[in-house]
């Protein structure tokens, strides 16, 4: 357990001084990162474990039905087509409205720390070099790991916009008329 715990502290410690250095805002950045990824992790594994087998649910009442040709038939396909899609897309709005906030946060760090720049400006003119660069760094810190976050939370949320569409469309094609 001891072990356990100074891994842990280890492990920890320059997190704790990369948050540190990039001030309140990265401290925010720090939730809404870990809550991004876990939508956006929960959603490959709805991918990867789940959805095959609510499509297979949706082909077996297909199959099922005497008849696939009708007006109303091809309705009953479309919903299920459309609600197979809805199941891909769940949480696809609020994962690309995260994506589009981190670097807005990302930017009021540097807003913050650019007024603690000129605070220290304001205070002691600028020959404290070093109370300038602690703005600078808080401002330069939350900036970059919301881009980074941003960025990386962009690709995965348009690989899982392209599996979505490619899946939807396996399936409307899976489900023959005859």
């Amino acid at each position: 357990m001891t072990e356990l715990l100074a891994w842990l502290q280890e492990t920890w410690a320059p997190i704790r001084g990369f948050l540190d250095a990039g001030g309140p805002v990265l401290w925010a950045l720090l939730p809404l990162t870990v809550f991004l990824w876990t939508l956006i992790l929960e959603r490959f594994w709805y991918l990867a474990m789940r959805h095959g087998r609510v499509l297979q649910a949706f082909r077996e009442e297909w199959r099922a039905r005497a008849e696939r040709n009708s007006w109303q038939a091809r309705r009953i396909r479309a919903a299920m087509v459309s609600e197979a899609r809805d199941l891909l897309d769940r949480s696809l709005p609020l994962i690309k409205s995260l994506i589009a906030l981190c670097p807005l946060l990302g930017l009021l760090g540097t807003v913050t720390g650019m007024i603690e720049v000129f605070e220290v400006m304001s205070l002691r003119g600028t020959g404290d070099a070093r109370g300038m660069a602690g703005g600078v760094s808080r401002a330069t810190l939350p900036t970059m790991a919301g881009m980074v976050v941003a960025l990386s939370g962009l690709f995965f949320a348009n690989r899982l916009t392209r599996l979505a569409d490619k899946r939807t469309h396996e399936f409307a094609d899976s489900l023959r008329f005859h």
